[in-house]
């Protein structure tokens, strides 16, 4: 640290020594920089506030940075090799005559590069707001420090969908930390925790119990971009924006995500040379994910500050750094469950990594269930306004838990018995206002009588004050009414022209919707969003209408915004919407009525419908829908539910995707407080593996689905037993059926241990029995990689939609030219 210190001053020093002198601010091709103190061996930029050189960050560890140097000492905003420092002896950054910058330590190892390439020269500028620019002789821009920051940004610098912000690991070590500000699939700006272990991540900013548009954000965007001034103004495409405590000046100005996983705005005292915190986006530092690490409570209070502590018969883990939480002073081998008992702590959470929830439960029956599972480490017991019940939510990994005074929830946390009775069980110091017990109320020494009252005159004054409050309610009550029902029908009106104008589907009433089905008699089809129910509307086009489980608690107009995007959709592969109906608590949607039904439906049809070429054109076109959703169409939409039900077929065969854009309506009232993808969903057999492990939900859940569906449509095997499973299901159930199907298909290829044989009779063997041996080989080949492509375990393995339809179509077009 010392080291550290001692060369940041020199470089402050030396920085003055530039601003009275001629500065270089340019590297030419074929130059280089060292680990030096030489003067040549650092950029200044031409006003002396940047530099750019290598500065110690350990011992005979040093990495190219960008540095402001007005402060003392200077502030590194920018770090090139934050991951693998070099050392000080032949390690440098080079420009070759090749347009690549490239930085290599002793051994002459490429450790970090631009990846330019340029036939004409070039040249390396730091700019005098702090960007760092490799330049053509054209002037063109090839490679800039300001699209890829590390943990901060500049004024006019931008967080886009390819520049997010990824903090350091402490205040000296500059390596990657746990902490991302980055724009997630909905287009929010969030912040994110992500623990060493990449199975454990949680959003934390905004509210993670909020709907982005509780907390000011938009998801009806098509960008991702955000920026800040030197006046200190904030702005983000999806509405986010904020001043800094001293806005309007024009100061010098930074916006860090920092190791502890705040977001701040620091602005530049002149005077004291020194950065001053003048915005942050968390203000109860509690609430940031992983900042006491596993096993531990954080509790806060406004005079005292932020404070850690393990749970009883846990230990710190790594003193001082909390980081690493807390582990067990116990062994975690037990005999049997009359060994287990729990402790409990009161007014505590520990947000995410539920592996079951009941509601609806008792104390004890929750506690039963929690010593049914080896991996259930404590449970949540919480009343919920919902059902005015306590609902049960058993937890595998204890993160992110704190105590805090008006939460109105516990936690019991499971230990074994002789750990309890060992311990002096007291509970975590609580932070309730308790009012002594010992106080008696206090009598005056004066006392004044009271006048009688007369019974009579007292009857008759509260008759007649009853009497005029019944009739003042009624008559308020009729001229209530008569107004909401003149303004209701006009808006209703202006509202369903709306919906033509915008979407040119309309508004049904409940009345119209049970007429068509005729009292909804004729069910098709059921799930978790809903039931499906057949009807005839009155210009005798047939429907299927789906009545969705869906509240409204966002009323009439939030439902509308959900119905209004999925309107606009447009796809010969995805299904048709003709209408919806909203009235009172019903929540209905109308689509084209498919004559052919499910893709499920016709895969267990004795008639055998299903040949080749129709398998073949239901993938391509189911892949053609679902790239539509995740790239194509100007709202971003995640199915979360692929799988043959929601495949309908047209009397042609054509494929067309239901229930699209659903999660965004069902699941507002399945999580009423919770916008994020935090509990499990979807149907056994077909979901991906980030929905056990609590990781970020992205358009990869859908491939992996796609991937089973495309696998089951080809060979005619289920994944599993099919149902459907509650957003409860345990993370074991879900890792038991993964595995069934996909390694069947790969024991047929011979690709179970990585080894492939020469001998193709595993096309044979996989292919329907029911196509009767009418396919071609090629293509069912190229739809099996492709399949097992899909549902590649690590989810940045898996394609994009759009590189699947790229993949079959281009197969496909081969076979018509041979043809």
């Amino acid at each position: 640290m010392d080291i550290y210190i001692i060369f940041l001053v020199l470089l402050f020093i030396r920085r003055a020594d530039y601003s009275s002198s001629s500065t270089i601010d340019t590297l030419s091709q074929g130059s280089s920089i060292s680990v030096s103190q030489k003067p040549e061996d650092v950029l200044v930029s031409s006003n002396g506030v940047f530099t750019a050189g290598f500065s110690s960050v350990g011992d005979n560890a040093f990495c190219f940075t960008i540095n402001f140097t007005k402060s003392f000492p200077p502030t590194i905003v920018w770090v090139a090799n934050r991951d693998q420092p070099v050392n000080g002896i032949g390690s440098k950054l080079t420009l070759l005559t090749s347009g690549n910058l490239i930085l290599l330590d002793a051994g002459k190892i490429t450790l970090w590069s631009t990846e330019t390439t340029s036939t004409s020269s070039v040249h390396l500028r730091l700019h005098d707001n702090g960007n760092l620019v490799l330049y053509n002789t054209r002037s063109q821009s090839l490679w800039e420090s300001f699209n890829s920051p590390t943990d901060t940004l500049l004024a006019e610098q931008k967080v886009t969908k390819d520049a997010s912000l990824l903090s350091s690991k402490s205040r000296t070590n500059y390596s990657s930390g746990y902490y991302k500000l980055f724009y997630d699939n909905d287009n929010v700006l969030r912040l994110l925790f992500q623990g060493s272990d990449s199975q454990i991540s949680s959003l934390y900013w905004p509210d993670p119990w909020k709907r982005p548009f509780e907390t000011g954000r938009s998801t009806y965007n098509n960008s991702k971009l955000g920026m800040f001034n030197s006046t200190g103004h904030f702005w983000s495409s999806d509405d986010m924006v904020f001043s800094a405590s001293d806005c309007d000046a024009v100061l010098y100005r930074r916006l860090t995500i920092e190791p502890d996983g705040n977001l701040r705005m620091y602005s530049f005292d002149e005077k004291n040379r020194m950065w001053v915190v003048s915005w942050q986006a968390v203000s109860e530092p509690c609430k940031i994910h992983g900042i006491c690490g596993a096993n531990s409570l954080c509790i806060y209070d406004h005079a005292l500050g932020r404070k850690c502590s393990c749970l009883k018969g846990f230990k710190m883990k790594s003193c001082p750094d909390w980081s690493y939480g807390c582990e067990p002073e116990f062994n975690n081998s037990f005999s049997n469950t009359q060994e287990l008992g729990f402790i409990h702590i009161a007014s505590a959470e520990f947000y995410g990594y539920d592996f079951d929830y009941y509601e609806n439960l008792t104390l004890q029956r929750c506690k039963e269930e929690c010593l049914k599972f080896y991996k259930c480490k404590a449970f949540q017991y919480k009343f919920s306004d919902d059902c005015q019940c306590y609902n049960c939510y058993l937890k595998s990994i204890l993160l992110n838990g704190r105590q805090t005074p008006n939460f109105d929830g516990d936690v019991y946390v499971k230990l074994p018995k002789a750990i309890i009775s060992s311990l002096e069980i007291k509970p975590i110091e609580q932070l309730r206002l308790d009012c002594p017990h010992h106080l008696e109320p206090v009598m005056l020494n004066r006392t004044y009588e009271r006048a009688r009252e007369s019974g009579s005159i007292k009857f008759l004054l509260w008759l007649a004050v009853s009497v005029a409050g019944v009739e003042i309610a009624c008559i308020s009550s009729v001229l209530f009414f008569l107004y909401w029902k003149n303004r209701s029908e006009g808006t209703d009106k202006a509202t369903q022209g709306y919906m033509l104008a915008a979407t040119r589907f309309q508004k049904f009433s409940y009345s119209e919707m049970k007429r068509a089905t005729r009292g909804f008699r004729e069910e098709i089809g059921r799930g978790a969003g809903g039931v499906v129910y057949k009807g005839v509307l009155a210009d005798h086009r047939v429907a299927a209408i789906k009545r969705l489980n869906y509240e409204a608690d966002g009323g009439e107009g939030e439902f509308l915004k959900e119905v209004s995007t999925i309107g606009r959709l447009n796809h010969m592969n995805l299904i048709e919407i003709w209408g919806y109906c909203a009235e009172g608590k019903h929540r209905l949607l109308v689509y084209e009525y498919m004559v052919n039904g499910s893709l499920a439906s016709k895969m267990v049809s004795p008639n055998n419908e299903l040949d080749w070429e129709k398998r073949f054109g239901i993938a391509l076109g189911t892949a053609k829908g679902l790239s539509y959703l995740h790239e194509e169409c100007l709202e971003w939409v995640l199915h979360c539910d692929v799988k043959p039900q929601n495949i309908l077929l047209d009397s042609s065969y054509h494929p067309k995707v239901a229930d699209f854009g659903l999660s965004k309506l069902q699941y507002r009232s399945a999580v009423p407080q919770n916008s994020s993808f935090s509990r499990i969903r979807g149907t056994r057999g077909y979901m991906a593996p980030e929905w056990v492990y609590n990781l970020p939900i992205t358009s990869k859940v859908d491939v992996y689905s796609y991937g089973i569906v495309a696998l089951e449509l080809v060979t005619g095997r289920k994944p599993t037993g099919i149902q459907i499973i509650s957003e409860s299901t345990g993370g074991m159930a879900l890792s038991e059926q993964h595995g069934r199907l996909v390694t069947w298909v790969k024991e047929k290829m011979k690709m179970v241990n990585g080894v492939r044989g020469t001998d193709e009779s595993w096309i044979q063997q996989v292919a329907d029995p029911l196509m009767g041996g009418k396919f071609d080989k090629q293509k069912l080949e190229v739809v099996v990689k492709v399949a097992l492509q899909c549902v590649e375990e690590n989810k940045e393995a898996r394609p994009s939609m759009s590189q699947v339809v790229e993949m079959l179509q281009c197969h496909d077009d081969e076979q018509s030219v041979i043809h």
